[in-house]
């Protein structure tokens, strides 16, 4: 007979085993190239650096009126 619990689990039994499975808030830097907030170890959405380096070109899929906003931003 496996599996099959041989009592009931009273609610904060549960709740109290499972009270680490709660959702966190994600934690925010400053991008060190635009100071734009940005998710740890990952690339800045806003100017597409990783560290020193430019990994994604974000000014690629952006239409001219866009592009030239945006790289007003980033000079800035």
């Amino acid at each position: 007979m496996g599996g099959v619990p041989t009592k009931h689990s009273t609610h904060g039994k549960v709740r109290r085993r499972r009270s680490h499975l709660k959702l966190q808030s994600q934690s925010f830097t400053a991008c060190p190239k635009c100071g734009a907030a940005m998710i740890p170890h990952r690339y800045c959405p806003n100017c597409g650096y990783y560290g020193q380096k430019e990994v994604v070109d974000v000014l690629a899929k952006l239409s001219k009126k866009e592009k030239k906003s945006r790289e007003k931003e980033i000079k800035k």
